[in-house]
C-alpha cells in the first residue's frame, strides 16, 4: 500500500469513527432549545405579539426599549443561547426591553400592506409600551429590515422616540459593488409572485439568501464534521440550524411594495417613498441615532446603510463599525463583550 493510500484509508477510518461518535452524541440530545431569556408576552393583534423581558433588578434606564427584528426570520436569533444573546447582554446591562413577534402569517393575511405594519402594529405596540411604562417616549431599535421600517416610523412619528438605534440596516437600495441580491430584486417580477401565491412562502425567500454565497453552506456541514463528538459545539451548531429553518412567510402586498418602492425604486432614501397618503421625509427624524453596521456584511452592504447618515435630520447622531459579519453582530463573542454594552450605554446616556 502506497503512501496515497494509506493516507485515504487513515481518512476513512477517522470519518466514520467521527460519525460513529456523532450519532453517540445526537442520540443523548433532547429538545433543542432557543429564545431561553425569561419574558412574558404583554400585547397580542392579530399574529403580532410583544414580549416584555423579565429583570430580577430595576433598570438603569426606565425609559423601555422596544425591538424589531426582520419579518423573514424569528427573532430568536437575537437570544439564541445565554452566553450568545444580545437581548441577555442588554438587559444584564441595565436595559427594560420589550420586543416584538411578527407571528407566522397565513394565506389570508396576502393582503396586509406595509402601512398596517409600520402605521398599524409597531405604532399601536409602541403605543402599549408608552402607556404600560408611563413613559411619554421610548426608545427604539430595529434589525435588517426591522431597522428599515423603524427608520420609516421614526420619520413619522419622532415625537414618541427617545431615539433609534438600527443594526444592519439597508436604506440606499443602489449601492455600489457586486451586490446579487441587490440585483436580483430589481429583475425579478415580484407583480407575477403575488399575484401567483399571495402570501410568499419564507422558503422561496431564503433561497435567494443561500446563493449569495453558496460555499458557505458546504464549509459549515464539513465544519461540523469535526464537531459532532463536541456537544457544546454541535448545540451551537443545531440552535443555528434551528433558527435557520424557521422562515415565516410575508404577506403579499407588503412585500410588493417591499420589493417594488425600495428595492427598485429606492425612493426612500431619494424622499419619494410613500405610507399611505403620507411622503416619508427622513429630515423629520429627529431623535437621536445610532447606526451599527457589519464591516464584512456580505447580506446589507455597507454602502446601502451608511447614506442614511447624510438624509436624517437629527444632529445627534453615530456610526457604530462593528468587525465581521450581518449574523455576527447578534451572536458573536465580540457582540456580548463590545457591541452590546457599547449600545446600552449610549441608549442609557440618552435616557
Amino acid at each position: 500500500m502506497n503512501w496515497n493510500q494509506e493516507s485515504l484509508v487513515e481518512e476513512l477510518r477517522s470519518t466514520t469513527q467521527k460519525l460513529t461518535d456523532g450519532y453517540d452524541t445526537l442520540r443523548n440530545i433532547g429538545e433543542v432549545e432557543v429564545a431561553t431569556t425569561p419574558k412574558e408576552k404583554v400585547w397580542q393583534c392579530d399574529h403580532v405579539s410583544m414580549y416584555h423581558y423579565t429583570r430580577d433588578s430595576k433598570p438603569k434606564c426606565k425609559t423601555p426599549v422596544l425591538v424589531s427584528f426582520a419579518m423573514l426570520n424569528r427573532h430568536d436569533v437575537l437570544d439564541l443561547q445565554p452566553d450568545r444573546s444580545l437581548m441577555k447582554k442588554l438587559l444584564d446591562e441595565g436595559l427594560d426591553i420589550y420586543i416584538m413577534d411578527w407571528g407566522y402569517p397565513t394565506k389570508a393575511d396576502r393582503y396586509l400592506t406595509m402601512e398596517d405594519y409600520i402605521d398599524g402594529y409597531m405604532n399601536d405596540a409602541v403605543d402599549f409600551v408608552r402607556k404600560n411604562s408611563g413613559s411619554k417616549k421610548i426608545h427604539k431599535m430595529g434589525i435588517c429590515q426591522g431597522g428599515t421600517f423603524s427608520m420609516i416610523y421614526a420619520s413619522l412619528y419622532p415625537e414618541k422616540l427617545q431615539s433609534l438605534t438600527t443594526y444592519v440596516a439597508p436604506f440606499d437600495f443602489e449601492p455600489g459593488g457586486n451586490c446579487m441580491l441587490y440585483t436580483w430584486a430589481k429583475y425579478i417580477d415580484v407583480d407575477a409572485m403575488v399575484d401567483s401565491v399571495g402570501t410568499i412562502p419564507g422558503e422561496m425567500i431564503d433561497s435567494a439568501f443561500g446563493m449569495l454565497k453558496p460555499s458557505m453552506n458546504i464549509s459549515k456541514y464539513l465544519g461540523v464534521l469535526n464537531s459532532l463528538d463536541d456537544e457544546k459545539k454541535l448545540m451551537n451548531f443545531l440552535r443555528m440550524e434551528k433558527w435557520k429553518g424557521d422562515l415565516p412567510a410575508m404577506p403579499g402586498e407588503m412585500y410588493r411594495k417591499y420589493i417594488k418602492d425600495l428595492f427598485r425604486d429606492n425612493l426612500l432614501i431619494k424622499g419619494k417613498f410613500k405610507l399611505g397618503d403620507r411622503k416619508v421625509d427622513l429630515k423629520n427624524m429627529t431623535v437621536p441615532y445610532l447606526n451599527v453596521y457589519a464591516t464584512d456584511d456580505n447580506i446589507i452592504p455597507n454602502d446601502s446603510t451608511l447614506p442614511i447618515m447624510d438624509a436624517i435630520g437629527t444632529k445627534d447622531k453615530k456610526e457604530y463599525p462593528f468587525p465581521g459579519g450581518h449574523i455576527g453582530v447578534f451572536v458573536g463573542s465580540r457582540s456580548q463583550k463590545e457591541l452590546a454594552p457599547a449600545v446600552a450605554n449610549w441608549v442609557i446616556e440618552r435616557c
